[in-house]
């Protein structure tokens, strides 16, 4: 069971993952060895880490949302496939195990008709496949308002700068890439250990980490298991809205906290999101009341989360 202290560790490092320990402890009001054993105990037993994330649509990347129907017996190690490429991530098993969802980020068009026209349809198990291209998102993980429980000021200390708006995707160097790749691995690695990986300075290490989360292409991302702060019950909603009030529908979403994350997307359904849920009433009654009421919605299919079989997973760079 988690207390205060862990409820707003977990809420600090989802607004900065990179905050150092005496950050945290002065908007917590314990002690800087207080965070950092709590810290350490929960990452130890698999409840809470920190990985750096690259923002692939800075570098050019196109992002996917998949669905696949398989056959009874094939889902599971169709799912477990897709989590072995380098560019899928948040791999869920969904419905009554035949049903496999996930997102993907390609580097070029021809990486996309690889997967989309090649690899996947001629999977013989796999009975059909939808790709959703995500267009614009309205809530990430990062911004999910069910992990909140800091008072606004405290929250506001630990709040990086936002990144500066950029046109055109960034060029990464190879020193860019051993960096991103140590950070996806542990966002909160020591500069000490990122300088022997990638062979710079300290100093050199800091500088370009700061430059990459200024311009966008690196943030830290908190990766908690939903059920380890209580969200015991998870479901992908796949939402068609009126076109001209999409975007409205998609703020709505953004501002519930059962909702981890939403976004535009292309496809006969035009928002996807991510629901989480304290139990199934929860559940029930987030789909007949608190959705219920955004009426520019016309259709909505709900399929539960039966298992995760991947979370937040590295960039191909």
């Amino acid at each position: 069971m988690m207390d205060a202290v862990d409820r707003g560790l977990i809420h600090a490092l989802q607004i900065d993952g990179r905050a150092s320990f005496r950050a945290i402890a002065g908007a917590l009001e314990v002690s800087e060895n207080t965070v950092a054993r709590r810290y350490r105990r929960m990452h130890s037993q698999g409840m809470v880490r920190v990985v750096g994330l690259v923002n692939g649509r800075r570098l050019g990347y196109l992002q996917w949302t998949i669905r696949l129907t398989c056959t009874p017996d094939a889902a599971m190690p169709v799912a477990r496939a897709l989590a072995a490429r380098d560019d899928t991530s948040f791999v869920y098993l969904l419905s009554g195990g035949t049903e496999v969802s996930c997102t993907v980020q390609t580097r070029s068009t021809r990486d996309q008709d690889a997967l989309l026209l090649d690899k996947l349809p001629r999977t013989g198990r796999v009975v059909s496949v939808s790709a959703h291209l995500l267009l614009r998102g309205f809530v990430l993980p990062g911004g999910w308002s069910g992990l909140a429980c800091l008072p606004p000021d405290a929250a506001g200390r630990l709040r990086p700068p936002p990144p500066e708006p950029g046109d055109g995707p960034v060029d990464l160097g190879d020193g860019d890439r051993t960096l991103l790749r140590a950070l996806t691995l542990d966002g909160r690695a020591p500069y000490a250990d990122l300088a022997a990986v990638t062979g710079w300075s300290e100093t050199t290490v800091k500088r370009r980490m700061d430059t990459l989360r200024r311009t966008g292409v690196l943030s830290y991302q908190l990766d908690l298991p939903p059920a380890a702060a209580g969200y015991r019950t998870q479901a992908r909603l796949w939402i068609a809205a009126r076109p001209a009030r999409a975007a409205e529908v998609g703020q709505a979403l953004a501002s519930h906290p059962e909702i981890s994350f939403a976004a535009l997307t292309t496809g006969p359904t035009n928002l996807v999101a991510a629901l989480n849920c304290r139990d199934p009433h929860d559940l029930g009654r987030y789909l007949t009341e608190r959705i219920a009421a955004l009426d520019a919605i016309t259709t909505m299919e709900t399929a539960p989360v039966i298992r995760t079989v991947r979370r937040a997973a590295p960039l191909p760079l």
